[in-house]
């Protein structure tokens, strides 16, 4: 296994709780949402769960790199 993909593995189970949780707070405060929830939220969770895995392995390089910003800036302590 490569590391890119043990640390999207790690990765993955954060991210889908963010997205879980930004699209129950979608459906729960929309009234008009609200009023489907017992069919929107399963789509939520369906959702969530299909596109985790394309931002956890986006993310996963990123988290190997110690400074992954633009270097030229010559301002800053970093």
């Amino acid at each position: 296994m490569s590391t890119r993909f043990q640390i999207a593995v790690l990765l993955s189970l954060m991210v889908n709780a963010v997205l879980f949780g930004i699209g129950m707070i979608i459906v729960l405060t929309i009234p008009d949402l609200a009023q489907n929830a017992k069919y929107l939220i399963p789509v939520v969770i369906g959702c969530s769960f299909l596109i985790t895995p394309f931002i956890s392995w986006f993310m996963a390089p990123r988290m190997r790199n110690r400074y992954w910003q633009n270097r030229n800036h010559k301002t800053g302590s970093f």
